[in-house]
Parts: structure tokens; C-alpha cells; sequence
């Protein structure tokens, strides 16, 4: 029975390792011993230049999940590719995980739907920095990031309008970190 395990590898290079297993497995006559192999990763929107990018990043750089029948073969197919340094599991022997921790890992149609879990958004600033103003009735002002609020995409910056300081909530895009 075919279970998931997590193969240790060069981080940037897991890509690279998952065709490379796949190709051995293939020319070695096990690719029924090795069933899947994927590498988690997640859509996270990033703000950028006043706009919204999605950008797909690896879940858990360095490591890739495997769902193989495990035999002495398979064990020394993984253990042999190049830029795998070897399982997750005590003494790096190879430790099966959970049908539902990989399904959680790899963030499957079924278990998505379940969880909805909602984007991470990354910006490039944080309370305290200084910041631009790129579009709105504030345009071109400067401020200081106030508050940041991920759940509404919204930001408050305290911009001086007349000499005074003003809150200010404008969308993550709206602004950007000034230089």
C-alpha cells in the first residue's frame, strides 16, 4: 500500500528532483512502486507597485512529498537521485506521515473547499515605515503606516494635510514604501 513521505532535498532544486525520480523510476521499471510526487507550495497575492500579484511559493522549500510503496528498491532509488540528502524521519529512516497531514500539505481540491483558506498578502512595509501615496485624492502625499489590516486588505497611514496629521485608510495597492 502506497503511503506519503517527505523527501529531504536541496532547497531550490525540488523541482529538479521530483522530474529526476520520476525519470529513474521510469527506466528502472518501478513507476507503479512510485506513485506521486509533488511539491507543496501556495498562491500567495503580494502588493507591487500599487498592484496586486499572485505568485505561486513553495510551501516547505527543501522538501518534497512522495506517495511510493516503499521496498529496499525504492528506498535506494530516492536515497540515489541527485541533490536528495535523504528522508524526514528519525535516523533518516523514511517515517510515513498521515493521509491527511499530506492532503493538508499539498492543500487538495476536497480539503480546500473544506478550509477555504483565504491568500496570504504580502506587502513590502510595515507600521512605522514611511510611505507613498499612489492613487486617490491623496496622491503623491507621504505618510507614516499607522495600522495594517490583512482580513480587509487596508492600510492607515497618518498623512500631514495642512500641517496636521490625518488617518488616512487607503488598500494596500494604493500605496507603496518610499524610497
Amino acid at each position: 500500500m502506497a503511503r506519503w513521505y517527505i523527501i529531504h532535498a536541496y532547497s531550490g532544486f525540488e523541482g529538479k528532483v521530483r522530474d529526476s525520480i520520476m525519470a529513474e523510476a521510469t527506466r528502472m521499471g518501478l513507476e507503479q512502486l512510485v506513485e506521486q510526487i509533488e511539491v507543496p507550495t501556495e498562491t500567495v497575492t503580494e502588493a507591487r507597485r500599487g498592484k496586486k500579484i499572485s505568485v505561486e511559493r513553495k510551501f516547505m522549500p527543501g522538501y518534497v512529498l512522495a506517495k511510493l510503496n516503499m521496498n529496499d528498491d525504492v528506498y535506494h532509488l530516492v536515497k540515489n537521485t541527485p541533490k536528495v540528502t535523504g528522508f524526514l524521519g528519525p535516523n533518516g529512516k523514511p517515517q510515513a506521515i498521515p493521509e491527511a497531514e499530506a492532503a493538508r500539505m499539498l492543500n487538495t481540491k476536497d480539503e480546500a473547499a473544506a478550509a477555504a483558506p483565504k491568500a496570504k498578502i504580502k506587502v513590502d512595509f510595515e507600521i512605522g515605515d514611511s510611505v507613498k501615496v499612489l492613487d486617490g485624492p491623496f496622491a503623491s502625499f507621504n505618510g507614516i503606516v499607522e495600522e495594517l489590516d490583512f482580513d480587509r486588505s487596508r492600510v492607515k497611514v497618518s498623512v500631514s494635510i495642512f500641517g496636521r496629521a490625518t488617518p488616512v485608510e487607503l488598500e494596500f495597492e494604493q500605496v507603496e514604501r518610499s524610497k
